[in-house]
């Protein structure tokens, strides 16, 4: 390769991109797994257990993949720690998706019938921040490839934007159901309570990572 090749190389975006779609592969596990949850079907969550620990560790694979072939000479369109950030945020959304189907294997705990329904709202909202999150990733791959700047440019950040107000409903979602779960002390063992706070603390951590992704994104973009 010529000197001006190896300076300019490929763009690490589009592989940004991919990883984003592996780590929202995580995610969509959570799903299946409260349902299974609710179901008490322990056999289920086992293999579900399983398939987001291999999805995690390709999703890995790739995070080293990225990092391994960025050359250090390369010209980024984007400054190379916000990347790098974005890059590591992504990742924890797939540690703690992995984390959380852990937390529903350790032990059979049945969760309580008053809290299914604001168990599965809270899920569905967190997979929207995430799929949300996902869909300003591509966008922003497809501006860089263009510019970075234009009606294109004010899209992706409306998407960012909209990815703040999904995590907020998502926050707002995990205190009522934070409320729910101790009023039932006295009611569940300590044990119970103590496991469906580890859940909550999980898919929240989601959330946020993916709010965090989405300020790197937004940072990129300004610059």
């Amino acid at each position: 390769m010529t000197i001006i090749g190896d300076l300019l190389g490929n763009s690490p975006i589009g592989h940004l991109v991919d990883h984003a779609r592996k780590v929202h592969e995580c995610v969509e596990f959570v799903k299946p797994m409260i349902e299974a949850l609710i179901a008490e079907d322990w056999e289920w969550l086992e293999e579900l257990q399983h398939r987001v620990s291999k999805t995690e560790y390709e999703a890995d694979k790739l995070k080293h993949d990225i990092r391994a072939h960025l050359p250090r000479r390369y010209f980024l369109p984007v400054n190379r720690e916000e990347l790098d950030g974005f890059l590591q945020c992504q990742e924890k959304m797939a540690d703690y998706a992995e984390d959380f189907s852990v937390i529903l294997t350790l032990r059979k705990t049945r969760l309580h019938p008053g809290l299914h329904e604001k168990f599965m709202e809270f899920v569905i909202q967190v997979f929207q921040v995430s799929g949300t999150l996902l869909t300003a990733a591509v966008e922003f791959k497809n501006l860089a490839e263009v510019s970075f700047s234009g009606a294109e440019a004010r899209m992706v950040l409306e998407l960012i934007n909209n990815l703040g107000k999904e995590e907020w409903k998502a926050d707002k979602l995990g205190r009522q159901l934070s409320k729910a779960l101790y009023a039932l002390e006295g009611e569940v063992s300590t044990i119970d309570i103590i496991f469906y706070e580890k859940m909550l603390l999980k898919l929240s951590a989601i959330a946020n990572e993916a709010e965090n992704a989405g300020d790197f994104l937004r940072a990129m973009l300004h610059k």
